[in-house]
């Protein structure tokens, strides 16, 4: 990743900047299903009590970067998710994200993403580099943003991760389910990938997001066009080619890596 990370805004003047810069959207966005179960007793609430006050949280306290976004499932790019990323960064390189339908205490983890630099993917053996989605995309688009930053701050998170990769994993088709079935995280976990080309993403699912979370993805995608200069052709960006069902169109700046094949 280029050397600019959130870690770099100190908090205070971070919290000074929200009050007089403009701020991406911040509104809650609450899970769209629940699991099934009966209300949590006195009994459990006492024992949360308990190991709230006395176990550690460690692992996640450094979990301070969030990040909001779209997959579909590689195998089936119908199946397309909004995902909230709550991230560490461990070093200039690799960041860990655990992934949610939400962002309100009900929100229910149904994955996992790890993200790494171009210098680090192209370290990977060949057969690896077929797990790996390319992010070029999901930010020129406007459709990655991260909420409650202000808008200079958004803009150098997104450039810090330009040109970089993620393999992400979801465990829980967590979107409302008609058919009857037990909602639960069931079966295997599915392969996510990212969106290359405007169209690729359904309009609703965009729409909706911006609509309950106070985020307008045009004007990101506006700002951000200053990033595209920085853009280098990636592995992955054609991987989905063809397999929507209408009409998709180029996204400026978002190239696919040519001499290469990434496998579904």
């Amino acid at each position: 990743m280029i050397g600019i990370r959130l870690r770099w805004y100190p908090l205070l003047v971070m919290s000074a900047a929200l009050l007089v810069a403009g701020c991406t959207g911040m509104d809650e966005r609450a899970p769209r299903m629940a699991p099934p179960g009966g209300e949590e007793s006195a009994r459990t609430n006492v024992l949360e009590t308990g190991a709230d006050a006395l176990q550690t949280r460690a692992p996640l306290e450094p979990m301070n970067v969030y990040l909001v976004g779209f997959h579909p499932m590689k195998n089936a790019p119908s199946h397309q998710m909004e995902a909230h990323h709550f991230c560490t960064q461990k070093n200039e390189d690799f960041a860990q994200c655990a992934l949610f339908d939400g962002n309100t205490a009900q929100a229910n983890l149904n994955g996992i993403e790890y993200i790494i630099s171009e210098r680090l993917f192209e370290q990977l053996p060949e057969e690896e580099k077929q797990y790996w989605h390319p992010h070029n995309g999901e930010i020129l688009s406007g459709q990655l943003v991260a909420p409650g930053l202000p808008d200079k701050a958004d803009h150098a998170l997104m450039q810090s991760k330009m040109n970089s990769y993620g393999k992400t994993w979801h465990t829980w088709a967590t979107s409302p389910d008609h058919s009857g079935q037990i909602q639960l995280p069931l079966g295997e976990p599915r392969l996510a990938w990212s969106f290359n080309r405007f169209g690729q993403a359904r309009e609703e699912l965009i729409e909706q997001r911006d609509r309950s979370m106070g985020i307008d993805t045009q004007e990101r995608r506006r700002g951000r066009q200053d990033l595209i200069p920085m853009a280098n052709p990636q592995r992955g960006v054609d991987a989905l080619r063809g397999q929507f069902p209408g009409p998709t169109d180029p996204i400026p700046g978002v190239a696919e890596k040519r001499g290469t094949a990434t496998a579904p």
